[in-house]
C-alpha cells in the first residue's frame, strides 16, 4: 500500500492525478499504475486500469487470478469493473470514494445512474439493430476454438 500511496504522491508532480496502484503476485509487485487521464488525454487511464494493463502484459494473460491490487483510493465504477473482469483476488484501498468526492473526483452520479432503468438515465441509451448484432454472438457461441474469458 505504501508503494501505491507513494506513486499517487509522485504522480501529482508529473502532470497526473493523485492516484496510484500496484498489483502483487506471490508477495511481489509485478505492475504499477498511476492516473494519466489528463497527461495522456485518455479518460480510461486511471491508476488501476493502467496497473491491470501492465500486469496482463507482464504475465502474458488477461486472467489475473492469484493477484491482488493495492490502490491509493477506493476504485471508481470503471476501475471496479476492470478489477472484476481481470479476476483479481482482492482489493486493498487507502482513501475512500467520499474522500475523493471532497476534492472533486465525484463518481456518485455513476453509481446513482446504474441503479436507474435505461429510460430514466441522463445518458440517452438507445438499443438498435439487435437482429443484426446478434449474429456476432451466435457466431461466437458456435466457435469451437474460442478462448473463454
Amino acid at each position: 500500500m505504501r508503494e501505491a500511496i507513494k506513486l499517487s504522491l509522485d504522480n501529482i508532480d508529473h502532470d497526473g492525478g493523485p492516484f496510484g496502484a500496484v498489483i502483487v503476485k506471490d508477495g511481489k509487485i509485478i505492475a504499477r499504475g498511476v492516473n494519466r487521464v489528463t497527461a495522456s488525454v485518455d479518460p480510461t487511464a486511471h491508476a488501476e486500469v493502467n496497473a491491470i494493463r501492465e500486469a496482463a502484459r507482464v504475465l502474458g494473460t488477461f486472467d489475473l487470478s492469484g493477484c491482488e491490487i493495492y490502490t491509493s483510493c477506493e476504485p471508481c465504477p470503471m476501475c471496479l469493473g476492470a478489477i472484476y473482469w481481470a479476476h483479481l483476488d482482492k482489493v486493498y484501498y487507502g482513501n475512500t470514494k467520499a474522500d475523493a468526492k471532497e476534492i472533486g473526483f465525484d463518481d456518485s452520479f455513476i453509481y446513482d445512474e446504474l441503479a436507474l432503468p435505461l429510460e430514466k438515465r441522463h445518458l440517452n441509451v438507445v438499443p438498435m439493430m439487435r437482429d443484426e448484432a446478434i449474429k456476432a454472438f451466435e457466431k461466437w457461441e458456435n466457435k469451437s476454438d474460442k478462448i473463454e474469458y
